[in-house]
């Protein structure tokens, strides 16, 4: 009989993930899961993507949700697994993405049995209190009665909160049956207070001698860049991104005056954002990675800030406010015509367009023209991103959409999640990565094959750990040695190229945008100590940051 006639645990999960935005589930199976995985792969509600190691489920699903909206969905074993997922569902939370962690588990009565459980840490709730720090929502489906209101409310939350949250399934519930999963609860808000909200920022503004409009993550999270863009070009104020929010508005008809980078930065620009009387930042993080290497500490006292559900405006505060309800609350009260233009904005710096000479070594610098050219001959490409210089590149990458962990700065990002873009949304990215971190995760392209993914790899192979050498050039630590990670490519399905010179580097990106059906990697041999212009500026900016007052 159908599962339509037959609802289990599993199959209403699935239908509940999928009516939240889930579109796919990416996991890797474990003893105490595999009743999960078993109905999971019966049932077909959801595709199932398995890879080879947990960051890599979890860096995937994450990159699914950031590029498509909508849940994350990885799923897990008891224990060994679970915790090997730790670190993404971190990186997740700090990054306001909302992942679900599916997590198998023991049953009731194993839970009994007086035994120690393999896979056990401490006790058999140490996985629990682990991934309590790092989710906004947890829920143990150990009573069918009771599942579906609790998959509703952790589900929800993850939504609401845009960040990750956590279910754990015992691996006698999969199969049994269950009712249907109440629908989702959009948010609701007090209209008063978003009205009087939005009156009093509307009139900084218009008593601001030079207002600058800078979207961050939570726009994008929260499936807002079309109001947002609206909502800039009715003020016709200036907008500017931030190192993490590099991609946001990039297919809205908005100008973008470029990214603040601080003293890493276009000077102009950075004066103008640090001596900004009234900067509507609408939904950024203020992280260092954001503003710590400003040339003029940035008063945010003066600023507008909304995020994680409250307003501040100098010591004014709206609480329990969500962006959404602020940016309508905005649109209601501004015509459709720009009130007036407040100050022009800055003309946005250019990008590289030339590369060096055809027998000329590669640098970084090449590497962003390379990618600027072939986006002028085959429109915009989608980027995913390690960290490392590799970021900084991408700095220098015109309008794009772009993925990558800038807050977290955690490493090993790049591959899985260029996988899950191109699962998620069905587009062919161009994955940037340092060598160091395509050893952490690099080998999960040996997975691209099975499900039909064929991403361009740029690997940047400076046998070093070169952005951390920038702090610290004595640590031989450093070093990584000589890997030929072209080499490794055929055995992993896929073609690889060796590019040590300019001319190289455009025929290879030439020949890897042509073919399909296999992942292509560019094995780009960079001199030790050659960075990007972006990381020079950037790491000489917090040496010059971090030194003691009159040393």
């Amino acid at each position: 009989m159908s599962d339509a006639l037959n609802p289990t645990l599993t199959t209403q999960l699935l239908a509940a993930l999928r009516a939240r935005g889930a579109a796919e589930v990416f996991g890797i199976p474990g003893d105490f899961a595999l009743p999960f995985f078993r109905e999971m792969e019966r049932s077909g509600g959801l595709p199932l993507i398995t890879l080879s190691h947990e960051p890599a489920v979890g860096f995937a699903a994450d990159a699914a949700a950031r590029a498509r909206g909508g849940l994350g969905v990885a799923a897990v074993t008891y224990g060994a697994g679970a915790i090997n997922l730790l670190n993404p569902v971190a990186c997740a939370f700090a990054e306001r993405i909302p992942l679900v962690v599916l997590s198998g588990a023991p049953a009731a009565h194993e839970a009994r049995s007086g035994l120690m459980l393999h896979h056990q840490v401490k006790t058999l709730d140490t996985q629990w209190r682990l991934f309590e720090e790092v989710t906004v929502a947890q829920a143990r489906l150990d009573d069918p009665t009771r599942a579906p209101q609790e998959m509703a409310r952790v589900l929800d939350a993850a939504l609401h909160h845009q960040r990750p949250v956590y279910l754990e399934i015992p691996r006698d519930m999969p199969a049994r049956p269950c009712g249907p999963v109440p629908a989702f609860q959009p948010q609701t808000w007090d209209a008063d207070r978003a009205a009087a909200c939005a009156d009093e920022l509307l009139a900084r503004l218009r008593a601001a001698r030079d207002p600058l409009l800078v979207p961050g993550v939570e726009v994008r999270r929260y499936g807002l860049e079309a109001k947002v863009a609206e909502l800039a070009r009715r003020l016709a104020l200036p907008v500017v991104t931030t190192f993490m929010s590099r991609g946001l508005l990039v297919e809205e008809d908005v100008p973008l005056a470029g990214t603040y980078l601080g003293l890493a930065g276009d000077p102009a620009l950075s004066a103008r954002v640090e001596d900004s009387d009234a900067l509507l930042l609408l939904g950024a993080i203020v992280s260092d990675t954001n503003f710590a290497v400003s040339g003029q500490r940035i008063d945010f006292r003066r600023a507008i800030h909304a995020y994680d559900g409250a307003v501040h405006m100098g010591h004014a505060v709206y609480p329990e406010l969500p962006l959404a309800a602020l940016v309508e609350a905005l649109l209601d009260r501004l015509p459709r015509q720009a009130e007036r233009r407040v100050n022009p904005p800055p003309a946005p710096p250019a990008v590289p367009e030339t590369l060096g000479a055809p027998q000329d070594p590669v640098k970084p610098h090449d590497i962003a023209a390379a990618l600027n050219q072939l986006m002028r001959l085959h429109g915009a490409i989608p980027l995913a991103s390690d960290m490392g210089d590799c970021l900084f590149t991408a700095m220098d990458v015109e309008r794009t959409p772009l993925l990558a962990p800038g807050y977290y700065a955690t490493m090993g990002y790049g591959v899985p999640a260029g996988l899950g873009l191109q699962a998620a949304t069905g587009q062919r990215p161009i994955v940037l990565v340092g060598d160091g971190a395509f050893q952490m995760t690099g080998w999960e392209l040996g997975n691209a094959r099975r499900f039909g993914l064929d991403p361009i790899v740029l690997v940047f192979n400076n046998a070093s750990w070169e952005m951390l050498r920038t702090f610290m050039p004595e640590g031989k630590f450093n070093d990584l040695g000589e890997w030929d990670y072209a080499g490794m490519a055929a055995g992993m399905g896929g073609d690889g190229h060796v590019v040590r010179t300019c001319g190289e580097l455009q025929a290879a990106l030439a020949l890897a945008h042509a073919t399909r059906g296999r992942f292509q990697l560019l094995d780009i041999r960079l001199a030790p100590g050659v960075l990007s212009p972006t990381l020079q500026r950037f790491v000489s900016a917090v040496k010059r940051l971090s030194m003691p007052s009159g040393s």
